[in-house]
């Protein structure tokens, strides 16, 4: 499902989201004047709906999720619940009224529109995972967005489904974007074997940063440990409200969500990966953050919210 990275440790966890929430929970109680967010948002044309784009708003943000296709994989233990008994993983499937036999992830990368940036946040596959994805062009094209137009691309890691969507006809399909990616992961995605002839492409646009950095106004990088040497999520705030891009800290939105203990075969620590899905569930569901995952069912917009032991993903 995605190109292998070399694997590597990672620390313990995620760090930036529940600061952040919170002071931003202390402004929202400062009275505003209302008719200052009513401005900013008619300044920013809305993204048009379509079968494939999902537009919304962060603020006076216009945003959308923007479908790239879907992936399956076989319920085999040998992808997703690695570390699981078949009967478990069925029967949780089975108690969600979700399919037993395939595992059906989403691929949608999140379009961010401001006053005056064009922000990509991941680009899908391209064409390296074959024809059940690699639509992103398409649902870019039904949003409005020319591809030129597009200023920043925000990198969660160096799969192939995150990046794969960065080139067309051996040429940055974004020509003129600057390519956000934490440091960590841009030095191993320069030794992934299988990127050497488009790591080239990329070197002249990139823009290399450390965990937890401010990278554009309205953007902060989450450093979320254990997937990739420097899987990154994103924080996007526009006055009291905020988005967190979760990358792949989660893939599935009943497993990984439910039982994040259960791992995906792509982690490269594991251990690491469970500790940052179990805080970040838990750290999102106590301050009602807003989450974007980009494997959830289409659009991938939502909350976690607490049921029972257990946590579960409410969808938008």
């Amino acid at each position: 499902m995605k190109q292998s990275l070399a694997a590597a440790s990672c620390g313990v966890v995620l760090a930036i989201s529940i600061a952040a929430c919170s002071k931003r929970d202390e402004q929202a109680t400062v009275p505003a004047e209302p008719a200052a967010p009513a401005t900013a948002a008619t300044s920013i044309e809305p993204i048009p709906a379509g079968a494939t784009v999902k537009p919304f708003t962060i603020g006076s943000f216009q945003a959308a999720a923007l479908k790239d296709g879907d992936l399956s994989v076989a319920n085999d233990t040998k992808t997703i619940a690695i570390n699981a008994p078949k009967p478990e993983i069925e029967a949780l499937l089975k108690g969600n009224d979700v399919a037993t036999d395939e595992l059906h992830l989403s691929v949608q990368p999140l379009i961010v529109k401001t006053t005056d940036k064009v922000l990509l946040f991941d680009t899908g596959a391209g064409d390296l995972f074959g024809p059940t994805v690699g639509k992103f062009d398409e649902s870019l094209a039904a949003a409005g967005i020319d591809a030129a137009s597009v200023t920043d691309i925000f990198i969660s890691h160096g799969h192939g489904d995150h990046v794969g969507g960065l080139f067309a006809n051996n040429a940055l399909a974004f020509p003129n974007a600057t390519i956000h990616i934490q440091a960590a992961e841009w030095n191993s995605l320069q030794q992934n074997q299988q990127m050497a002839s488009l790591v080239p492409l990329m070197t002249p646009k990139v823009v290399a940063f450390e965990p937890g950095a401010d990278l554009v106004e309205g953007v902060k990088a989450v450093d979320i440990k254990g997937h990739t040497p420097g899987h990154s999520g994103y924080l996007i705030t526009s006055g009291d409200q905020s988005l967190l891009y979760i990358g792949d800290t989660m893939h599935h939105s009943v497993i990984s969500v439910q039982r994040p203990d259960w791992t995906i075969a792509y982690d490269g620590d594991a251990p690491t990966a469970q500790a940052s899905r179990k805080q970040v569930i838990a750290d999102a569901a106590a301050n009602g953050q807003r989450i974007y995952a980009v494997h959830f069912p289409f659009p991938g917009l939502g909350k976690f919210a607490q049921q029972g032991e257990h946590f579960v993903w409410v969808a938008e």
